[in-house]
């Protein structure tokens, strides 16, 4: 088994609430299972998964283990709940060398049935002014995109609907629009947003409201606009989101520990009548390809969150998952799709 750290500048440093994020830090892990070389993607957020430092000392232990007992002791040792993206690294290599030894492609592997051409991505439009903003979604949808996620909650709820309502008349009723507030809102808010998004033909809010209030998402909800959950899996288990009666989950397999608990928790989330929507981390390309093939193994999946490449200056390898026209692809290839040498094995 092999631990190789990386570090990739970001195109546009990004501003979270733990502190300005300039590039993503991480670690590549390989190792050999059923004759064949598998590799994942540990690569930690804060805020969202456990720090660097915790994401290496997890999987400096792992590494022991795997040398003493095998690849099966390393992943049990490593908690979904407080070492995610770690957990994520060793999960994303054993399921990628179980696909090559099968010789399928890593969502092919999930679901036989699988698609394996592309799958439908949105695009994300800033949190900008009013003339900005419409201007990104106008561009996005130039270049094919008919779903757009308007990131919003940094200014006042009446500034962020003359946004939408500027964006909407500007790509017309044919795209879907949906509204990322990032847990920015109180409940009264949030009510006044909802309202004022209804005849606008939002789609869904993503987290209008703090991660922690999950009865709050469940009570949000109207016939017009739906309810996502996001951020609600740092503060709850992915049985009790599923169980708020909310409208979509976006799922982060590195904050799910894993591509495999992903496609897991999308497939309950159906079964509860729950629309799953898979998107990244601002991931390095072996990670974003596991995301990519978690999407592909959703039936008739809606549009995911998956075009992220771009926020990278630079990656680990040549894309292997490229955006046209609002599709994405599916990587070609056994497993990921992504050559183990390619990214230091």
């Amino acid at each position: 088994m092999t631990l190789n750290r990386f570090t990739l500048p970001l195109a546009t440093p990004l501003s979270t609430a733990h502190g300005r994020i300039e590039s993503r830090e991480g670690f590549v892990v390989g190792f050999e299972h059923r004759g064949a070389v598998g590799v994942g993607e540990a690569t930690p957020l804060p805020g969202w998964t456990e720090s660097l430092d915790d994401c290496e000392a997890a999987l400096t232990t792992a590494l022991e283990t795997y040398a003493e007992r095998g690849h099966s002791a390393a992943l049990l040792e490593l908690d979904a709940a407080t070492v995610p993206a770690a957990r994520h690294g060793i999960a994303t290599a054993l399921l990628d060398a179980d696909a090559r030894a099968d010789g399928v492609a890593l969502a092919r592997w999930f679901d036989p049935d699988a698609e394996t051409g592309s799958v439908p991505v949105n695009a994300t439009v800033g949190d900008e002014s009013v003339a900005e903003t419409t201007r990104a979604a106008r561009a996005a949808v130039d270049d094919g995109f008919d779903c757009l996620k308007l990131k919003a909650g940094v200014r006042s709820v009446e500034d962020d609907v003359e946004r939408v309502r500027s964006v909407r008349a500007a790509v017309g009723d044919d795209v879907t629009i949906r509204v990322d507030a990032n847990g920015a809102w109180d409940r009264d808010s949030a009510r006044r947003a909802f309202e004022a998004f209804a005849p606008l033909g939002v789609s869904y809010v993503e987290q209008p409201l703090p991660a922690t209030d999950l009865d709050g998402h469940a009570a949000l909800g109207n016939e017009a606009v739906g309810v996502a959950i996001d951020e609600g899996f740092c503060e709850h288990t992915a049985a009790e989101v599923l169980a708020a009666d909310v409208d979509a989950v976006i799922l982060k397999p590195m904050v799910l520990g894993g591509p495999g608990n992903a496609h897991t928790i999308a497939m309950r989330a159906r079964e509860s009548g729950i629309e799953p929507v898979v998107t990244t981390t601002i991931d390095a390309a072996v990670a974003r390809a596991a995301a990519v093939h978690v999407a592909a193994a959703i039936p008739a999946v809606d549009p995911c969150g998956l075009a992220t490449a771009d926020a990278l200056a630079d990656d680990l390898t040549d894309d292997p998952a490229p955006v046209s026209d609002g599709r994405i692809a599916v990587p070609d290839g056994d497993g990921l799709g992504v050559d183990p040498e390619e990214v230091g094995w």
